[in-house]
């Protein structure tokens, strides 16, 4: 367990488990019956928040090295923020204690390049609506890619909720982006 651990350590943590997993042949994470049973009977008590893209290829659980009730994942696709997003980071935040928020995109992102590329439409739009705010005129993907993780960021840490705590509590949000091709994770995007 690791409740009410500072941003600090719980950034450390991260990194350490990405090393792992990028030197992991298989996963060797915890997620067994005894696990279960302690999360049930004992609550959750992650040590961070990752906000990542609902991308198959991105599994913030494998990329940190986390087991079950270590992560309070969000998923959507091209980590977009909204009102859903922030309400459950607020919840994570206000009743776990957790101090350390991360909003993970990663690289060859096709939420992006929808918004880079292509005039979807229907619901997905919304999504590339709020990426074209992030990333203005930008088309090198990589770079837009970082733009969307800082715009997720400035919009998390304007909500008075998560100002409040990261004023009062000491609570970090920090942008990181995740690479496809080494599993490898760029943290303070």
């Amino acid at each position: 367990m690791f409740e009410n651990i500072s941003a600090k350590e719980a950034l450390e943590r991260l990194k350490a488990g990405n090393r792992a997993y990028m030197s992991a042949e298989k996963s060797v994470v915890d997620v067994g019956g005894e696990r279960r049973k302690d999360t049930l009977e004992n609550g959750q008590h992650p040590y961070a928040v990752i906000v990542s893209c609902s991308d198959s290829r991105v599994i913030p659980e494998s990329i940190f090295g986390a087991g079950i009730g270590d992560l309070f994942v969000v998923r959507v696709a091209g980590n977009v923020m909204d009102d859903h997003q922030l309400g459950s980071i607020e919840y994570a935040v206000e009743h776990l204690g957790i101090k350390l928020v991360v909003i993970l995109g990663h690289d060859h992102c096709g939420a992006v390049d929808a918004a880079i590329n292509h005039d979807p439409e229907g619901y997905v739009k919304f999504i590339t609506d709020e990426i074209c705010l992030a990333i203005g005129d930008e088309k090198d993907e990589y770079k837009a890619c970082c733009l969307n993780v800082r715009h997720s960021v400035d919009i998390t840490e304007s909500s008075f909720e998560i100002h409040k705590e990261e004023e009062e509590h000491g609570l970090r949000v920090i942008g990181a982006i995740y690479r496809l091709e080494d599993g490898r994770v760029e943290f303070d995007m």
